[in-house]
């Protein structure tokens, strides 16, 4: 893939859009969904089906200033103990309403870092979880693991639990890089940890790395992107670097001054791109790669491949349910979000109700929008026939809509009758035309670079 110059024409450099892991997204949540709805939602599950879950650890021992996610530090264990009380008592207020036979296809625990849970903890936190509904067969039960918060006895506790896929953050290997975004985790740790994960049975391995970080360079992405290479990770996912100090205080923290241009940010990605596809990787999407014996380098060929709130998926569950402050929820009706903060979250739980306190009810175009968004996001290609058949739409509506984003990108999109695509050399842009079947004023969220 080049630099082709009219990327620039496009604004590929100066803009900002979503990461659309949703349609609305996030910031076009309202008050109009609350509690109640929640509980009409999940009673709506049909019985005997298979959902996903979601539980969200706010808590870590330090905070990463990189990290714009809804974390809170803490020294103590206090706070985590009353925390894992209320998540059960969240889980027994979710099992009152989920009908009967409903299992688990997925299971992930993010955060924060789920991790600093004690042994015991985790053990009793994942047995509350299959009471009120077990794996399905060929479940999926990942966990976000940080190197630095991660011993032998935790570790067993979630092989025993049935963790059988873990997720490593690794950024990056470079120690200047690593002091400058306030996450020091040494290559050694990280292959120690990667170690042990294997030697217990886990066979999948994800890992996330970053590209556009402070002092990052082409050869030390390299660099990391190689030692990340040598742990053989079964996916990872080469996310773009927000930065976004006026919403996260904490990047502030970070030296702008180091920043690499848009320009830059697009040679770094592509130095890393290369590699990955070079030792053999499939390219998912915009910004993973997986091996071509996993899932979702299978879903991706097979057409199945899915977008949600933790990046590209095999998952095709049309349920996904979030436990935890801040967590969100995904129904055939819309989405819904828990009260952000964990006093807040912890006090409607108490009070024997859901904490949902903003969302979004799925009504006119939202479905068919999300689904188109959702394709070219994933194959950078969308269906007429999928289109027509999934959705109530016309031939001449699809049109119009694929006709208004032609009109903007010109030969950067391509347009036939079977498809709306994105060509290869055009997939930087892929963001940006897919905003362009946004309906929803963008001008009231600022959001990531475009690149």
């Amino acid at each position: 893939m080049t630099h082709d110059p009219q990327l620039a024409c496009h604004g590929l450099f100066d803009a900002r859009v979503p990461r659309y892991t949703s349609y609305p997204t996030a910031p076009h949540f309202g008050a109009d969904v609350g509690p109640a709805d929640f509980a009409r939602w999940i009673e709506a599950v049909p019985a005997g089906s298979a959902i996903s879950l979601y539980v969200h650890v706010p808590f870590c021992r330090r905070l990463c200033w990189f990290c714009a996610c809804r974390t809170q530090g803490t020294t103590s264990d206090a706070p985590v103990v009353a925390y894992v009380d209320m998540l059960k008592a969240e889980i027994a207020l979710l099992r009152r309403h989920l009908p009967r036979g409903v299992r688990l296809g997925r299971l992930h625990w993010g955060g924060g870092t789920p991790t600093l849970l004690s042994p015991d903890q985790m053990r009793g936190l994942a047995g509350a979880i299959f009471d009120a509904a077990p794996m399905a067969d060929g479940g999926e039960f990942s966990v976000e693991i940080d190197p630095n918060e991660i011993d032998d006895a935790r570790l067993d506790a979630l092989v025993a639990s049935g963790m059988n896929r873990a997720s490593i953050g690794v950024q990056d290997f470079d120690p200047l890089i690593q002091k400058s975004i306030g996450r020091e985790q040494s290559y050694q740790l990280t292959r120690d940890v990667a170690t042990k994960i294997r030697a217990r049975g886990v066979a999948s391995l994800n890992a996330d790395i970053l590209y556009g970080l402070p002092h990052q360079t082409g050869p030390r992405i390299a660099d990391s992107v190689q030692k990340l290479l040598s742990l053989s990770p079964d996916r990872v996912a080469l996310y773009g670097y927000a930065h976004v100090p006026w919403m996260s205080r904490r990047q502030q923290l970070i030296p702008s001054d180091a920043m690499p241009t848009p320009q830059e940010r697009l040679s770094l990605f592509e130095a890393a791109r290369q590699l990955f596809v070079a030792d053999g990787y499939a390219e998912i999407g915009i910004d993973h790669f997986a091996l071509p014996g996993d899932g979702l380098a299978r879903a991706a060929k097979e057409g199945r491949l899915r977008r949600n709130f933790q990046g590209y998926t095999d998952d095709t569950a049309p349920v996904l349910i979030g436990l935890g402050a801040s967590s969100i929820s995904r129904f055939p009706q819309g989405f819904a979000q828990n009260a952000s903060g964990t006093a807040a979250h912890a006090k409607s739980i108490r009070a024997g109700e859901f904490s949902t306190h903003r969302g979004h009810s799925f009504a006119g175009e939202d479905t068919l929008r999300a689904r188109i968004i959702e394709a070219l996001m994933c194959d950078f290609r969308v269906s007429r026939a999928e289109l027509l058949a999934g959705f109530d739409t016309t031939p001449s509506r699809i049109e119009a809509l694929f006709g208004a984003a032609a009109a903007v990108f010109g030969d950067m999109v391509r347009v036939t009758e079977d498809e709306f695509c994105i060509p290869e050399r055009a997939r930087p842009l892929t963001r940006m035309i897919a905003k362009a079947f946004d309906a929803y004023d963008s001008a009231k969220a600022l959001h990531s670079s475009a690149v």
